[in-house]
Protein backbone atom coordinates (compact mmCIF):
# COMPACT_ATOMS: atom_id res chain seq x y z
CA UNK A 1 0.00 0.00 0.00
CA UNK A 2 2.92 2.65 0.61
CA UNK A 3 4.27 1.84 -2.90
CA UNK A 4 0.52 2.90 -4.77
CA UNK A 5 0.72 5.69 -2.06
CA UNK A 6 4.20 6.75 -2.94
CA UNK A 7 3.47 5.94 -6.70
CA UNK A 8 0.45 7.99 -6.78
CA UNK A 9 2.25 11.03 -4.73
CA UNK A 10 5.36 10.96 -7.84
CA UNK A 11 2.45 11.36 -10.02
CA UNK A 12 0.29 13.62 -8.79
CA UNK A 13 3.81 15.94 -8.71
CA UNK A 14 4.57 14.74 -12.44
CA UNK A 15 1.20 16.09 -13.22
CA UNK A 16 0.92 18.97 -11.31
CA UNK A 17 4.32 20.26 -12.35
CA UNK A 18 3.08 19.55 -16.08
CA UNK A 19 0.19 21.83 -15.57
CA UNK A 20 1.84 24.36 -14.38
CA UNK A 21 4.57 24.50 -17.11
CA UNK A 22 1.54 24.46 -19.87
CA UNK A 23 0.31 27.41 -18.12
CA UNK A 24 3.32 29.07 -18.26
CA UNK A 25 3.48 28.71 -21.86
CA UNK A 26 -0.30 29.52 -22.81
CA UNK A 27 0.59 32.23 -21.40
CA UNK A 28 3.19 33.41 -23.24
CA UNK A 29 1.52 32.06 -26.71
CA UNK A 30 -1.37 34.36 -25.57
CA UNK A 31 1.02 37.94 -25.90
CA UNK A 32 2.10 35.83 -28.78
CA UNK A 33 -1.22 35.22 -30.53
CA UNK A 34 -1.82 37.40 -33.71
CA UNK A 35 -4.43 39.61 -33.54
CA UNK A 36 -6.06 41.24 -36.67
CA UNK A 37 -6.59 45.10 -36.74
CA UNK A 38 -10.34 46.64 -36.24
CA UNK A 39 -9.72 48.67 -38.82
CA UNK A 40 -8.43 47.30 -42.03
CA UNK A 41 -7.00 49.02 -45.14
CA UNK A 42 -9.09 48.50 -48.06
CA UNK A 43 -8.65 45.08 -50.07
CA UNK A 44 -6.92 45.40 -53.45
CA UNK A 45 -7.66 42.58 -55.88
CA UNK A 46 -10.73 39.99 -55.77
CA UNK A 47 -11.62 38.25 -52.61
CA UNK A 48 -13.29 34.51 -53.53
CA UNK A 49 -15.39 33.74 -50.22
CA UNK A 50 -16.13 29.59 -50.57
CA UNK A 51 -18.99 28.40 -48.70
CA UNK A 52 -19.85 24.35 -48.48
CA UNK A 53 -22.89 23.23 -47.53
CA UNK A 54 -25.35 20.54 -46.79
CA UNK A 55 -28.63 20.70 -44.71
CA UNK A 56 -27.98 24.21 -43.16
CA UNK A 57 -31.10 25.84 -44.21
CA UNK A 58 -31.42 27.60 -40.46
CA UNK A 59 -27.89 28.64 -40.33
CA UNK A 60 -27.18 29.84 -44.04
CA UNK A 61 -29.42 32.92 -44.49
CA UNK A 62 -27.56 34.64 -41.50
CA UNK A 63 -24.31 33.31 -42.65
CA UNK A 64 -24.69 35.14 -46.20
CA UNK A 65 -25.80 37.71 -44.69
CA UNK A 66 -22.89 38.81 -42.31
CA UNK A 67 -20.85 38.07 -45.72
CA UNK A 68 -22.64 40.48 -48.34
CA UNK A 69 -22.56 43.46 -45.32
CA UNK A 70 -18.86 43.13 -45.39
CA UNK A 71 -16.99 46.75 -45.72
CA UNK A 72 -13.62 47.40 -47.56
CA UNK A 73 -13.86 44.64 -50.29
CA UNK A 74 -14.71 46.20 -53.64
CA UNK A 75 -14.41 42.98 -55.11
CA UNK A 76 -16.40 40.29 -53.89
CA UNK A 77 -17.60 36.58 -54.99
CA UNK A 78 -19.04 34.59 -53.13
CA UNK A 79 -19.71 30.77 -54.27
CA UNK A 80 -22.06 28.79 -52.07
CA UNK A 81 -22.05 24.72 -52.89
CA UNK A 82 -25.35 22.74 -52.04
CA UNK A 83 -24.04 19.49 -51.74
CA UNK A 84 -27.34 17.42 -51.95
CA UNK A 85 -29.55 19.07 -48.64
CA UNK A 86 -32.35 17.53 -48.34
CA UNK A 87 -33.93 20.36 -47.06
CA UNK A 88 -34.01 24.00 -48.19
CA UNK A 89 -31.07 25.12 -48.36
CA UNK A 90 -30.81 25.32 -52.38
CA UNK A 91 -33.91 27.29 -52.11
CA UNK A 92 -32.65 29.87 -49.23
CA UNK A 93 -29.14 30.37 -51.28
CA UNK A 94 -30.90 30.97 -54.50
CA UNK A 95 -33.33 33.92 -52.99
CA UNK A 96 -30.46 35.68 -52.19
CA UNK A 97 -28.21 34.98 -55.08
CA UNK A 98 -31.70 35.97 -56.79
CA UNK A 99 -30.92 39.30 -55.41
CA UNK A 100 -27.29 39.94 -55.13
CA UNK A 101 -25.37 39.76 -58.07
CA UNK A 102 -22.47 38.33 -55.92
CA UNK A 103 -23.60 35.36 -54.81
CA UNK A 104 -23.49 32.24 -57.12
CA UNK A 105 -24.92 29.01 -56.49
CA UNK A 106 -23.07 25.64 -57.55
CA UNK A 107 -24.99 22.51 -57.03
CA UNK A 108 -23.53 19.12 -56.24
CA UNK A 109 -24.35 15.46 -56.22
CA UNK A 110 -22.23 13.88 -53.55
CA UNK A 111 -18.52 12.99 -53.53
CA UNK A 112 -17.08 10.51 -55.79
CA UNK A 113 -15.24 7.23 -54.31
CA UNK A 114 -12.54 8.24 -52.34
CA UNK A 115 -13.83 11.28 -51.26
CA UNK A 116 -15.41 12.64 -47.92
CA UNK A 117 -18.12 15.30 -48.78
CA UNK A 118 -16.86 18.49 -47.55
CA UNK A 119 -13.19 18.43 -49.21
CA UNK A 120 -15.18 17.27 -52.52
CA UNK A 121 -16.94 20.23 -51.90
CA UNK A 122 -14.32 22.73 -51.09
CA UNK A 123 -12.45 21.59 -54.21
CA UNK A 124 -15.24 22.47 -56.68
CA UNK A 125 -15.36 25.81 -55.36
CA UNK A 126 -12.09 26.67 -55.43
CA UNK A 127 -11.88 25.25 -58.99
CA UNK A 128 -14.79 27.95 -60.01
CA UNK A 129 -13.08 30.60 -58.03
CA UNK A 130 -11.60 33.86 -59.77
CA UNK A 131 -9.91 35.38 -56.33
CA UNK A 132 -6.55 36.10 -55.68
CA UNK A 133 -7.10 34.62 -51.67
CA UNK A 134 -9.37 32.19 -51.08
CA UNK A 135 -11.92 32.39 -47.87
CA UNK A 136 -13.52 29.13 -46.90
CA UNK A 137 -16.51 29.76 -44.18
CA UNK A 138 -18.75 26.88 -42.47
CA UNK A 139 -22.46 27.66 -42.67
CA UNK A 140 -22.60 28.21 -38.96
CA UNK A 141 -20.40 31.20 -38.74
CA UNK A 142 -21.60 34.73 -38.88
CA UNK A 143 -18.88 37.28 -39.87
CA UNK A 144 -18.50 40.74 -38.15
CA UNK A 145 -18.28 43.89 -41.12
CA UNK A 146 -14.58 44.41 -41.58
CA UNK A 147 -13.80 40.69 -41.18
CA UNK A 148 -12.82 39.85 -44.77
CA UNK A 149 -10.81 42.88 -44.60
CA UNK A 150 -8.64 42.15 -41.74
CA UNK A 151 -8.19 38.31 -42.41
CA UNK A 152 -6.76 39.47 -45.80
CA UNK A 153 -4.80 42.09 -44.18
CA UNK A 154 -3.68 39.91 -41.71
CA UNK A 155 -3.44 37.41 -44.80
CA UNK A 156 -0.64 39.66 -46.41
CA UNK A 157 0.82 41.52 -43.81
CA UNK A 158 2.33 38.67 -42.17
CA UNK A 159 3.90 36.92 -44.89
CA UNK A 160 1.81 33.86 -43.96
CA UNK A 161 0.12 31.86 -47.02
CA UNK A 162 -2.40 30.37 -45.07
CA UNK A 163 -4.31 31.60 -41.53
CA UNK A 164 -7.42 31.03 -39.34
CA UNK A 165 -8.69 33.90 -37.48
CA UNK A 166 -10.19 31.53 -34.65
CA UNK A 167 -13.83 32.62 -34.20
CA UNK A 168 -15.40 33.11 -31.02
CA UNK A 169 -17.11 30.08 -29.52
CA UNK A 170 -20.68 30.67 -28.66
CA UNK A 171 -21.82 27.99 -26.10
CA UNK A 172 -24.81 27.73 -23.80
CA UNK A 173 -25.63 24.29 -22.79
CA UNK A 174 -23.74 22.16 -20.13
CA UNK A 175 -22.16 20.55 -22.61
CA UNK A 176 -20.81 22.93 -24.66
CA UNK A 177 -19.81 25.10 -21.81
CA UNK A 178 -17.55 22.14 -20.33
CA UNK A 179 -16.18 21.13 -23.89
CA UNK A 180 -16.04 23.67 -26.76
CA UNK A 181 -13.52 26.27 -24.62
CA UNK A 182 -10.81 23.55 -25.06
CA UNK A 183 -11.02 24.05 -28.58
CA UNK A 184 -8.68 27.42 -28.37
CA UNK A 185 -7.34 25.95 -24.99
CA UNK A 186 -5.79 23.39 -26.27
CA UNK A 187 -3.85 25.19 -29.28
CA UNK A 188 -3.02 27.87 -26.73
CA UNK A 189 -1.34 25.91 -24.36
CA UNK A 190 0.02 22.92 -26.19
CA UNK A 191 1.47 24.78 -29.59
CA UNK A 192 4.48 27.09 -29.98
CA UNK A 193 2.66 29.17 -32.35
CA UNK A 194 5.50 31.35 -33.90
CA UNK A 195 7.37 28.44 -34.50
CA UNK A 196 4.42 26.42 -35.96
CA UNK A 197 3.90 28.95 -38.37
CA UNK A 198 7.29 28.39 -40.04
CA UNK A 199 8.13 24.76 -39.09
CA UNK A 200 7.37 22.06 -41.77
CA UNK A 201 6.37 19.06 -38.86
CA UNK A 202 3.27 17.94 -40.05
CA UNK A 203 2.37 17.61 -35.52
CA UNK A 204 3.43 21.59 -35.21
CA UNK A 205 -0.24 22.42 -37.52
CA UNK A 206 -3.28 23.97 -36.16
CA UNK A 207 -5.92 25.12 -38.53
CA UNK A 208 -10.32 25.83 -38.14
CA UNK A 209 -11.84 25.26 -41.69
CA UNK A 210 -14.61 27.70 -39.84
CA UNK A 211 -12.77 31.11 -41.30
CA UNK A 212 -10.17 30.21 -43.37
CA UNK A 213 -7.97 32.58 -45.75
CA UNK A 214 -5.70 30.92 -48.18
CA UNK A 215 -3.57 32.25 -51.36
CA UNK A 216 -4.77 31.03 -54.15
CA UNK A 217 -2.10 30.63 -55.94
CA UNK A 218 -0.49 28.71 -52.70
CA UNK A 219 -3.43 26.51 -52.28
CA UNK A 220 -3.43 24.81 -55.93
CA UNK A 221 0.64 24.60 -55.82
CA UNK A 222 -0.18 22.46 -52.72
CA UNK A 223 -3.06 20.29 -54.27
CA UNK A 224 -5.82 22.15 -52.82
CA UNK A 225 -7.94 19.96 -51.44
CA UNK A 226 -7.73 16.96 -53.94
CA UNK A 227 -4.30 16.98 -51.35
CA UNK A 228 -6.66 16.12 -48.66
CA UNK A 229 -9.66 14.15 -49.63
CA UNK A 230 -9.91 11.69 -47.65
CA UNK A 231 -9.18 13.85 -44.27
CA UNK A 232 -11.82 13.90 -42.11
CA UNK A 233 -9.67 17.49 -40.42
CA UNK A 234 -8.96 18.59 -43.90
CA UNK A 235 -8.42 22.21 -42.46
CA UNK A 236 -5.45 20.72 -40.28
CA UNK A 237 -4.63 18.63 -43.78
CA UNK A 238 -4.73 21.65 -45.95
CA UNK A 239 -2.35 23.58 -43.47
CA UNK A 240 -0.06 20.62 -43.93
CA UNK A 241 -0.20 20.51 -47.24
CA UNK A 242 0.29 24.31 -47.55
CA UNK A 243 3.77 23.26 -45.44
CA UNK A 244 4.71 20.62 -47.62
CA UNK A 245 4.89 22.87 -50.48
CA UNK A 246 6.92 25.22 -49.00
CA UNK A 247 4.47 27.77 -47.27
CA UNK A 248 3.55 29.13 -44.14
CA UNK A 249 0.24 29.54 -41.85
CA UNK A 250 -1.75 28.69 -38.22
CA UNK A 251 -4.20 30.22 -36.25
CA UNK A 252 -4.73 33.69 -35.02
CA UNK A 253 -7.19 35.39 -33.13
CA UNK A 254 -10.60 36.05 -34.58
CA UNK A 255 -12.48 37.11 -31.45
CA UNK A 256 -13.50 40.16 -32.73
CA UNK A 257 -14.18 39.01 -36.42
CA UNK A 258 -16.69 36.02 -36.02
CA UNK A 259 -18.92 34.13 -34.20
CA UNK A 260 -19.86 30.09 -34.45
CA UNK A 261 -22.18 27.63 -32.43
CA UNK A 262 -21.00 24.62 -33.73
CA UNK A 263 -23.31 22.41 -31.70
CA UNK A 264 -26.51 23.43 -29.54
CA UNK A 265 -27.53 19.90 -27.99
CA UNK A 266 -25.30 17.18 -26.28
CA UNK A 267 -26.56 14.21 -29.00
CA UNK A 268 -25.41 17.08 -31.57
CA UNK A 269 -22.20 17.56 -30.01
CA UNK A 270 -21.44 13.88 -28.79
CA UNK A 271 -21.87 13.20 -32.91
CA UNK A 272 -19.87 15.87 -34.31
CA UNK A 273 -16.89 14.91 -32.07
CA UNK A 274 -17.46 11.73 -33.09
CA UNK A 275 -16.71 11.88 -36.32
CA UNK A 276 -13.61 13.40 -36.37
CA UNK A 277 -11.90 13.02 -32.94
CA UNK A 278 -10.41 9.83 -34.15
CA UNK A 279 -8.34 11.05 -36.42
CA UNK A 280 -7.22 14.05 -34.22
CA UNK A 281 -3.64 12.29 -33.06
CA UNK A 282 -2.60 10.19 -35.70
CA UNK A 283 -3.12 6.39 -34.85
CA UNK A 284 -4.77 4.35 -31.70
CA UNK A 285 -1.89 4.40 -29.58
CA UNK A 286 -1.05 7.89 -29.98
CA UNK A 287 -4.86 8.81 -29.04
CA UNK A 288 -4.04 6.58 -25.75
CA UNK A 289 -1.06 8.17 -25.23
CA UNK A 290 -2.44 11.98 -25.22
CA UNK A 291 -5.61 10.77 -23.01
CA UNK A 292 -3.01 9.33 -20.30
CA UNK A 293 -1.12 12.35 -20.57
CA UNK A 294 -4.53 14.40 -19.97
CA UNK A 295 -5.30 12.49 -17.32
CA UNK A 296 -2.50 13.10 -15.31
CA UNK A 297 -1.92 16.50 -15.95
CA UNK A 298 -5.20 17.68 -15.12
CA UNK A 299 -7.68 15.22 -14.02
CA UNK A 300 -5.54 13.48 -11.13
CA UNK A 301 -4.31 16.51 -9.70
CA UNK A 302 -7.47 17.71 -8.71
CA UNK A 303 -8.42 14.23 -7.46
CA UNK A 304 -5.39 14.04 -5.40
CA UNK A 305 -6.29 18.02 -4.32
CA UNK A 306 -9.55 16.27 -2.44
CA UNK A 307 -7.55 13.85 -0.55
CA UNK A 308 -5.28 16.58 0.90
CA UNK A 309 -2.58 17.03 -1.54
CA UNK A 310 -1.23 20.29 -1.40
CA UNK A 311 0.98 18.85 -4.94
CA UNK A 312 -2.65 18.44 -6.09
CA UNK A 313 -4.24 21.66 -5.60
CA UNK A 314 -1.55 23.87 -6.73
CA UNK A 315 -1.91 21.88 -9.80
CA UNK A 316 -5.53 22.34 -10.58
CA UNK A 317 -4.72 26.43 -9.59
CA UNK A 318 -2.14 26.19 -12.22
CA UNK A 319 -4.72 24.24 -14.94
CA UNK A 320 -7.68 27.17 -13.66
CA UNK A 321 -5.57 29.97 -14.24
CA UNK A 322 -4.76 28.22 -17.43
CA UNK A 323 -8.58 27.73 -18.70
CA UNK A 324 -8.96 31.02 -17.54
CA UNK A 325 -5.82 32.95 -19.25
CA UNK A 326 -7.28 31.31 -22.25
CA UNK A 327 -11.23 32.04 -21.97
CA UNK A 328 -10.19 35.60 -21.05
CA UNK A 329 -8.02 36.05 -24.65
CA UNK A 330 -10.38 34.05 -26.92
CA UNK A 331 -13.98 35.70 -25.86
CA UNK A 332 -15.18 32.66 -24.08
CA UNK A 333 -16.97 32.26 -20.68
CA UNK A 334 -13.77 32.37 -18.27
CA UNK A 335 -15.99 31.66 -14.46
CA UNK A 336 -17.58 29.73 -13.35
CA UNK A 337 -16.61 27.53 -16.23
CA UNK A 338 -12.35 27.39 -15.70
CA UNK A 339 -13.25 26.07 -12.38
CA UNK A 340 -14.88 23.29 -14.31
CA UNK A 341 -11.44 21.88 -16.00
CA UNK A 342 -10.92 19.02 -14.60
CA UNK A 343 -14.51 17.48 -15.61
CA UNK A 344 -13.95 19.36 -19.17
CA UNK A 345 -10.64 17.39 -19.71
CA UNK A 346 -12.37 13.87 -18.38
CA UNK A 347 -15.66 14.41 -20.91
CA UNK A 348 -13.31 14.97 -23.89
CA UNK A 349 -11.30 11.41 -23.01
CA UNK A 350 -14.48 9.82 -23.01
CA UNK A 351 -15.84 11.57 -26.45
CA UNK A 352 -12.27 9.97 -27.73
CA UNK A 353 -12.86 6.99 -26.63
CA UNK A 354 -16.06 6.54 -28.03
CA UNK A 355 -14.98 8.25 -31.45
CA UNK A 356 -12.23 5.36 -31.95
CA UNK A 357 -14.54 3.03 -30.87
CA UNK A 358 -17.36 3.65 -33.70
CA UNK A 359 -15.01 4.39 -35.78
CA UNK A 360 -13.55 0.83 -35.59
CA UNK A 361 -17.12 -0.18 -35.73
CA UNK A 362 -18.03 1.61 -38.94
CA UNK A 363 -20.71 2.75 -37.22
CA UNK A 364 -19.84 6.91 -37.78
CA UNK A 365 -21.94 9.01 -40.02
CA UNK A 366 -22.31 12.58 -40.83
CA UNK A 367 -25.33 14.09 -42.33
CA UNK A 368 -26.82 11.24 -43.50
CA UNK A 369 -23.51 9.76 -45.15
CA UNK A 370 -21.79 6.92 -43.55
CA UNK A 371 -17.89 7.68 -43.18
CA UNK A 372 -14.83 5.40 -44.11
Amino acid sequence: MSRVRAALRALTWAGSAAATALTAHSLLNARALRTPSLDPPPVAGRVSVLLPVRDEQGRVGACLAALLDQVGVADLEVLVLDDASTDRTAQVVAAVAAADPRVRLLRGDGPPAGWLGKPHACAALAAAATGEVLVFVDADVVLAPHALAAGVDLLRGTGLDLVCPYPRQLAHTWSERLVQPLLQWSWLTTLPLRAAEVSPRPSLSAANGQFLLVDAAVYRRAGGHGAVRAAVLDDVGLLRAVKAAGGRGGVADGTELATCRMYESWPALREGYAKSLWSAFGSAPAAVAVAAGLVLTYVLPPLAALAGSRAGAAGYAAAVVGRYAAAERTGGRSLPDALGHPASVALLVGLLADSWRRHRRGELTWKGRTLP
